[in-house]
């Protein structure tokens, strides 16, 4: 995964995983705002558009790294695996 930048990532992302945490709960339009529970702690990181085309993509980490007010931090963009609601396997055969 070596997306030209982060904000191109973000638009094909279905979840998150921010400094180790899985966030399903993202938005990204201008601004990139990430809510994460931390076991009984709710985390928020906010990143403004120039944070986020600062943000550089670490190849041996596999994850982008990204700054804001808080320090330094490790983004990684993952998608979903999307399945059919196909159970039968001779139909299932049939679409491909």
């Amino acid at each position: 995964m070596n997306a030209l930048d982060l904000s191109t990532a973000l638009k094909d992302s279905d979840m998150l995983i921010i400094d180790g945490l899985h966030a399903f709960d993202f938005t990204f339009e201008e601004a990139l705002r990430i809510e994460s529970m931390d076991g009984r702690e709710l985390k928020r990181w906010t990143f403004s558009p120039e944070q986020l085309k600062a943000a550089t993509f670490d190849e041996s980490l596999q994850r982008w790294r990204l700054s804001n007010d808080d320090g330094e931090h490790h983004l990684a963009c993952l998608q979903a695996v999307k399945g059919d609601n196909n159970n039968d396997e001779d139909e299932a055969d049939d679409d491909a």
